[in-house]
């Protein structure tokens, strides 16, 4: 069988930790190979070593059958070998062509032949239906838009095998149907890809082989018309996974959070959010579901005091807190699971302890007349890593060095700890493994239970319809329904997301 890329027992260390262990991957001409395997087990660490990003301590890598060493990215695209990253590498100030050809200029007597350079990315756009303007500006367009630039780059500078590192973890659920299609086109056109994963549903739809890693071990390889979702998922987590959420019924109480008129504008001065009204109870999980865009980054942001709001009034327990700045909001007993746990939920050059007290550590026993201790803050962040399962070498790593689970456990086990009435989780599970996923499922369940209030924002729907216990829907900054899971189904909830069917809200519904 000849193979295009073979990577043969390959062992890569890092201080204290074997990331990968001997692990063997053999991708065939012509098709889409997953690499799947939970937060930290070790995928993009050895999509690093054959992009050329780390050296391997020990093992061999082939390319069509010829023994390599791929000593940097440079020799990585000579070899034909391109790699699309999870954190996307783009300038926001420049163009599309700018980005697309850096490093890799054509010039004209000294010149950047920009025209030229437009006029092959516009070409080779076409031909993979990737359909991206050249001369817009990477901060003028979508993420989904981002990510076809960075295909692109690989593309321009000749790849024939593709590496996708958790496309689909940043995009919205149309947006990665653009993309499949996208990836059946490039295999069409003679092109292989790896792609780095751990939705099941995707691997299922479009992967011909999957190869799966376990805590850096090498598990193995099966063909994926030979094998079923939870099968996949308990050779990757090593037990039995459930999909559906274990969750008595809920018992409301009294209203948490009352919003009523509420009236915000976005960046650019529009009314995003039109006079929405919504109320989240103390026992209860609020899903809102929605499309990306309408409006519920700015709801948060005004709940949490991040953004200003026009008019309305936002209640917690019976208090007003619009407008207060985000400390008093927080102080008024909300917690907040940010959507973009790298902006807005962690430093990422802080130790992961540090960042355990983001919130607390002005108040005793922190910190005393202004000044931090060090001792009671490592201290209780050992508590909340071992209670929360945070995996870490230690409390003392950066946080930027956790695999994404693990800095999303340390931000809800900050965030559970201080017990709060009202706990916002923005798409909590995003890039999370089934593993992950179940284990935050569980924690908003318990935090229910528990008698708080929580809302959930989510653009996964079977999260939304599994974890909820009632659906509000948010269209165009309104919310124009609101809906019991049980009584509802995916298809009609995306009738409304899609704002072609309003229902009144009625009864226990009251909205």
């Amino acid at each position: 069988m000849d193979y295009v890329i073979e990577m043969l027992n390959i062992r890569k260390e890092f201080p204290g930790i074997v990331a990968n262990d001997n692990i063997t991957l053999q991708l065939k001409p012509g098709e889409i190979h997953a690499l799947l395997g939970e937060n930290g087990a070790g995928k993009s660490t050895l999509m690093n070593v054959l992009f050329g990003l780390y050296q391997p301590e020990k093992g061999e890598i082939k390319v069509k059958g010829k023994p390599v060493r791929i000593t940097d990215p440079n020799v990585a695209n000579d070899l034909g070998i391109g790699m699309v990253h999870q954190h996307f590498m783009l300038v926001d100030r420049f163009t599309v062509t700018e980005n697309i050809i850096l490093g890799k200029e054509t010039t004209k007597g000294g010149k950047i032949d920009i025209k030229k350079a437009e006029n092959e990315v516009r070409e080779i756009s076409e031909r993979y239906g990737l359909a991206v303007d050249p001369q817009a500006k990477i901060s003028d367009i979508s993420v989904g838009m981002q990510q076809r630039v960075e295909i692109l780059k690989t593309l321009y500078r000749g790849a024939e095998i593709l590496i996708f590192d958790e496309p689909t973890a940043v995009l919205t659920p149309q947006e990665i149907k653009e993309l499949i299609q996208i990836m059946k086109t490039l295999i069409k056109e003679g092109k292989s890809i790896i792609l780095i994963t751990h939705k099941l549903k995707e691997i299922m739809e479009v992967c011909d082989r999957v190869t799966v890693i376990r805590k850096g071990v090498g598990i193995g390889t099966v063909n994926v018309s030979e094998t079923n979702p939870n099968e996949l998922a308990s050779l990757m987590v090593g037990r039995e996974v459930t999909f559906k959420t274990d969750k008595t019924e809920s018992k409301p109480q009294q209203n948490v959070l009352d919003i009523k008129g509420l009236k915000v504008k976005d960046s650019r001065g529009l009314g995003v959010i039109n006079n929405l009204s919504l109320q989240v109870r103390a026992g209860e999980i609020v899903g809102i579901a929605g499309v990306d865009g309408n409006g519920q980054t700015e709801l948060i942001e005004a709940i949490t005091g991040l953004r200003k709001s026009e008019s309305g009034s936002i209640k917690l327990n019976g208090k007003e807190i619009m407008n207060l700045v985000p400390r008093k909001v927080t102080e008024s007993g909300v917690g907040h699971i940010p959507q973009d746990r790298h902006k807005h939920g962690l430093v990422l050059d802080f130790p992961i302890g540090e960042n355990m007290v983001l919130q607390t550590y002005y108040k005793s026993p922190f910190s005393k007349s202004g000044v931090l201790n060090f001792k009671e803050i490592y201290r209780k962040a050992k508590t909340l890593i071992k209670e929360f399962d945070v995996r870490t070498p230690s409390e003392y790593t950066l946080a930027r060095a956790l695999s994404g689970g693990n800095q999303q456990k340390a931000i809800i086990g900050r965030e559970i700890d201080r017990d709060p009435d009202l706990l916002i989780a923005a798409q909590p599970t995003r890039g999370l493994d089934v593993g992950a996923i179940e284990y935050i499922h569980k924690r908003l369940i318990e935090q229910r239970d528990n008698g708080k209030a929580v809302l959930l924002i989510s653009f996964e729907l079977d999260e939304i319809m599994n974890v909820s216990d009632r659906i509000a829907v948010i269209y165009e900054g309104e919310i124009v329904a609101v809906v019991n899971p049980k009584e509802t189904t995916e298809q009609e909830l995306g009738l409304l997301m899609a704002g072609s069917k309003r229902k009144e809200a009625g009864g226990e519904n009251h909205v």
